[in-house]
């Protein structure tokens, strides 16, 4: 999938690629190293050359990234006297060690810039500020040593400071003013852990945040994600969702986020044109009212000029007087003004179109489409073999290569021990510092009961202070409501094992399918694998298993671990944190895919469906009272020369590729309402602005719709009108007499 999605990123206007480098994924076991498939960072960084792109490449060895314990590999915390990311020698050897290793291999491959590569940056740690308070850590002495052993590894290239944030312009000030301005993440939304509403933050917002940030000397914006992907099998950190940052300009599923994709391309577009102006101008700054400032970038030699204008203020529309002209500026954005007379730009002002996801379902039969299931063995006390009077901390014994643990206790109760009314049942009530835990006991309480809990993490913490020490599993465990009063457990001798017997025998592969006896599969059992055979759905779209019909556990696809999946876990709303599970292409065949998925609650997995998902419903949301953009200028050398000054506001609708304008689902104008895919009219409807785009639209892959309300015969006089057109259309396939489907 790389190089569909880095020219996805250089059509969307961007010259740079920054990663990751995962520590926990490439060192799994100390001196042994793991660059193979999606973990091979040298062909990575490679693609990113041969698309004509620059790298940064942060090295970290801790990344947080909502990853997997921050980075950082388990077995770093069964050294001796460790502290992560302190001035801790234990720490400090090992982290050595790795940067060099990491720094070595690029640089036999050639890859930073001062060999002729790609990689132009590299950082070091990574948001340290969040515990650089911590006594223990001695903070300045550690980021210290990790400056000075950075700088040894003469890369030839500058390690660099970093600002994370959402609107580092206006938050951050740099002592060194003679060094460049970098902002390493601009969020471009907010990651999701379990139970978290989807998280927004608009095309305009983000737009704001980097022309306030390059009009104050910023020198390079990443965006954190442009591209968020899904955290495959366990790589996410503790409760992050399996799809992340979906709400980034290219979805999870590579797909083009819009308007968020094209009113930032656009912006990147004007600013890459004007280079020269901006990066060797004479930068000036002007106060033109409360909230209102203008940025200037001068080359009078070459008649190069280059303004930004910004209204800071807050639900404050207003014009300003700049260099003797009237100009309006929407409250809370930047104009960008060419020659520092013509605004080519708002932040404010989204002319692309809009895009709405839809899943559909698809025909996916197979042979062997029947699902069979094989249950967990639950295990007892007299199994186990690693045995405490207590129960052990969960960490220490899964060795973060599962998420699970049995533990196992047994106890005696004659019948006085129970309640005598019948009205009252015994509680079993469990304190853990997992985060998650299913219970089983034996059908009647009298004699010998046999009680085992199957303890689950969903990933372990990716940041903090005490890192080292963060531990899992049970803490206190009692029984109430007998009539003999409260039992405690804690120190009845406890039972462990590590890892699902599913996990050990790997029957999520074909090769070890037949370690287990599977049989027709019964919905509504607690720890059980299921598993049944589909075929690729037809067609290139993405593919997604939709697992509302099911509870907690994890997903696997011939071999693959495709993540863990939580849908009983719901949002304030009511609705599952996650439904849709990625499953990318290249881990499909034709026919006869596996797919074995282990449910720790209570699902039913016939309800699990294959689907695929397209942005096929893209739409317009235009008034013509809003001044329109620029549109009608070209580059020539390091200027942007205007062909025309065109005031006119148009829509353009343009589907994706090979496919065509089928329908209308809705047009209006006057004061719709809502958003794309869900619009309504409102009370200064036109009736017949659907005949009028259908007239223009049907039939071609693209179109353009002026937004004037005399062409959809509309009454400007209507009270409460906006003069606002809203057209949805739908796209798909033409068939092969060039009619859509």
């Amino acid at each position: 999938m790389w190089p569909k999605l880095m020219k996805l990123a250089k059509e969307g206007g961007l010259n740079t690629i920054e990663t990751y480098v995962f520590w926990n994924a490439h060192e799994p076991e100390p001196g042994k190293f793991n660059f193979e498939g999606r973990l091979d960072l040298i062909k990575f960084v490679k693609l990113i050359q041969e698309h004509d792109m620059y790298a940064v490449v942060r090295i970290g060895p801790f990344i947080q990234a909502e990853w997997n314990h921050g980075g950082l590999p388990y077995w770093l915390r069964e050294i001796d006297r460790i502290i992560f990311r302190a001035n801790n020698d234990p720490f400090k050897k090992e982290m050595e060690k790795f940067v060099r290793f990491i720094v070595q291999k690029l640089k036999d491959a050639e890859l930073f810039a001062s060999q002729g590569g790609p990689i132009i940056l590299s950082q070091i740690e990574n948001e340290y500020g969040n515990i650089k308070k911590d006594h223990v850590t001695e903070g300045d002495k550690y980021l210290e040593w990790a400056a000075q052993m950075a700088l040894s590894t003469q890369t030839g290239v500058p390690w660099i400071p970093t600002c994370n944030g959402r609107h580092c312009g206006d938050t951050w000030t740099m002592r060194d003013t003679n060094k460049p301005r970098l902002w390493t993440e601009n969020w471009t939304a907010q990651f999701r852990a379990y139970g978290d509403q989807v998280a927004m933050r608009s095309a305009e917002d983000i737009a704001y945040s980097v022309l306030r940030f390059f009009a104050k000397g910023g020198s390079l914006v990443n965006y954190y994600m442009y591209h968020g992907g899904t955290n495959f099998g366990r790589t996410s950190a503790s409760y992050v969702l399996t799809g992340y940052y979906d709400e980034a300009p290219i979805d999870e599923y590579g797909l083009y986020k819009e308007p968020k994709f094209g009113h930032i391309r656009d912006l990147h577009n004007v600013i890459m044109s004007y280079q020269k102006a901006f990066l060797e101008g004479k930068q000036s700054f002007e106060k033109l009212g409360h909230g209102y400032e203008a940025h200037t970038f001068e080359l009078p030699e070459d008649n190069l000029c280059l303004s930004f204008l910004s209204n800071n203020n807050t639900g404050e529309d207003g014009t300003v007087v700049f260099r003797g002209e009237k100009l309006y500026i929407p409250s809370r954005s930047v104009s960008i003004l060419a020659g520092c007379k013509n605004v080519v730009y708002n932040t404010k002002r989204v002319f692309v179109q809009h895009s709405e996801r839809s899943f559909h379902t698809a025909e996916v039969t197979s042979k062997n489409n029947l699902w069979e299931m094989y249950q967990e063995t639950i295990p007892k006390y007299r199994n186990t073999k690693i045995r405490a009077q207590e129960p052990l901390e969960q960490y220490n014994q899964t060795k973060d290569a599962s998420d699970y643990l049995w533990y196992t206790t047994s106890f005696r109760l004659e019948s006085d021990d129970l309640p005598f009314r019948g009205d009252i049942r015994p509680v079993l009530q469990v304190q853990s510092s997992a985060h998650s835990m299913i219970g089983f006991a034996n059908d009647v309480f009298v004699g010998v009961n046999h009680l085992t809990m199957l303890s689950s993490t969903m990933g372990m913490k990716d940041s903090g202070g005490e890192l080292a020490e963060m531990k899992g599993g049970i803490q206190e465990c009692r029984i109430q409501g007998l009539n003999t009063g409260t039992l405690d457990l804690q120190v009845n001798g406890w039972g462990h094992k590590a890892a699902l017997e599913g996990e050990d025998k790997e029957i999520y592969t074909e090769k070890g399918l037949g370690k287990v006896q599977w049989k027709p599969a019964q919905g509504d059992r607690g720890a059980t694998w299921y598993k049944r055979y589909f075929d690729e759905p037809d067609g290139n779209d993405p593919v997604v298993l939709d697992m509302s019909s099911m509870g907690k556990g994890m997903i696997f696809v011939n071999g693959e671990g495709v993540g863990r999946y939580w849908t009983s876990y719901r949002t304030l709303a009511g609705s599952p944190s996650q439904a849709q599970y990625h499953i990318p292409r290249p881990f499909l065949k034709s026919k006869d895919n596996l797919l074995v998925v282990f449910e720790e609650e209570m699902g039913k997995p016939e309800g699990i469906l294959i689907q695929t998902v397209t942005r096929d419903d893209i739409c317009v949301l235009l008034s013509e009272h809003n001044p329109a953009q620029i549109k009608t200028w070209l580059t020539e050398g390091d200027q942007i020369k205007l062909i025309a000054e065109d005031h006119s506001t148009r829509g353009t609708l343009t589907c994706p590729p090979k496919k065509i304008i089928q329908e209308v689902v809705f047009a209006s104008f006057g004061n719709p309402e809502g958003p794309c895919g869900n619009f309504t009219v409102g009370t200064c409807h036109t009736p017949n602005a659907k005949q009028v785009v259908e007239k223009e639209c049907l039939g071609r892959p693209s179109c353009m719709l002026p937004v004037v309300h005399t062409l959809y015969g509309a009454d400007i006089n209507c009270p409460t009108t906006t003069a606002t057109l809203a057209v949805q259309v739908r796209c798909d396939k033409p068939d092969k007499k060039g009619a859509s489907k």
